[in-house]
């Protein structure tokens, strides 16, 4: 039996039922900030819930905005142990803030960032057991700062969630563009 108590976020997310596998999975999810209220917590809240014990959810994280030991701290106060999520190869993270960029206004070129990191996301959900492809979570934490990181290229950064969205897809089975929620 689960138990994981429901909440008006799971209800207002979708996520209130007990279902296996994860709702979200094989969707694009943007989570979209206002000036009044940040969008953070409701990241936090869906990284907590992919983590959850009674799945065999993996996520793959990539950090633009802040660094690993900072939603360490967050989902350690959620209930959630990163560092043992990772142990156990549920958490993927990847620290795109220490990323080094070659001459300094170059940014990340689509050769040489976006395809060596999509590669390496490739990589690891290729290396997974087979249960575990069919639940991966892509999550990125800042799509904005992912643009600046690309010098203002849209058309990289929508390339590249194609890419994601079509690679998680593959292994889901399920058609790779209907889904797209924004929340």
């Amino acid at each position: 039996m689960d138990q994981r108590s429901s909440n008006l976020l799971d209800e207002a997310l979708g996520l209130d039922q007990t279902i296996e596998p994860w709702p979200l999975r094989g969707r694009v999810v943007a989570i979209e900030d206002r000036v009044e209220t940040s969008g953070s917590f409701v990241l936090h809240h869906l990284l907590k819930r992919s983590l959850s014990p009674n799945s065999s959810n993996v996520s793959i994280f990539i950090a633009f905005s802040q660094p690993f030991s900072h939603y360490d701290r967050i989902l350690r106060k959620l209930g959630c142990n990163l560092v043992t999520q990772r142990d156990k190869n549920r958490f993927v993270f990847f620290d795109m803030l220490m990323l080094q960029c070659p001459g300094g206004n170059e940014g990340i070129t689509p050769e040489g960032g976006l395809i060596a990191l999509f590669g390496k996301i490739h990589k690891t959900i290729s290396a997974l057991p087979e249960i575990n492809r069919k639940s991966v979570s892509i999550i990125i934490d800042d799509l904005s700062l992912m643009e600046v990181a690309t010098n203002g290229s849209s058309d990289d950064v929508l390339d590249f969630l194609r890419y994601c969205l079509t690679l998680t897809s593959e292994f889901v089975r399920v058609p790779s563009f209907s889904s797209f929620s924004v929340i």
